[in-house]
């Protein structure tokens, strides 16, 4: 099966997006990305379970079939916007991490011009920390802080736009 989009979009989370990440299943060590189920989301109100937050903060990312690729957040902070991302598992180690964060980016400077823009990662994700690097983030700073599973250590990654994006 050939999965690979022409493009890749940004619109509002809808409701049964979020209802179908709660599906997803990461493989170890990245179950650790997973989410509660979405009954359970919504009955707390948390993340995009709170449909104010899922409205302001959370897109979709889809492909030219209105495949669901993913989600992020864009989190506002004081003159940085933090990206917290997850793509759909099953998806993930084939090569479309550059364009998924290229959308994401951009649908975020969009909302916000003016911002800075960065992501935290675990340092193990080598993985995802490639992606990022070839999305034009940078690793900015490492640090430790608490997870559900207790301390992880964390790379703090700021995207440099290309100069012709600037």
């Amino acid at each position: 099966m050939d999965v690979t989009p022409i493009s890749f979009r940004a619109v509002i989370m809808r409701e049964e997006h979020a209802e179908e990440i709660c599906t997803w299943s990461y493989p170890p060590p990245y179950d650790i990305y997973g989410f509660l189920p979405w009954e359970q989301m919504k009955g707390l109100e948390v993340e995009f379970g709170d449909p104010i937050i899922r409205q302001q903060q959370y897109i979709s990312i889809l492909d030219d079939q209105d495949s669901l690729w993913g989600f992020a957040q864009l989190f506002p902070m004081h003159e940085v916007t933090r990206i917290g991302l997850g793509m759909r598992p099953d998806w993930c180690g084939r090569g479309m991490g550059k364009r998924f964060m290229q959308t994401i980016t951009q649908e975020a400077r969009r909302r916000r011009p003016t911002d800075e823009i960065d992501l935290e990662v675990m340092t193990w994700n080598e993985r995802a920390i490639r992606a990022y690097e070839g999305a034009g983030f940078r690793i900015t700073d490492t640090y430790e802080r608490l997870t559900p599973q207790g301390k992880g250590i964390f790379h703090c990654m700021v995207y440099e736009p290309p100069a012709n994006e600037e």
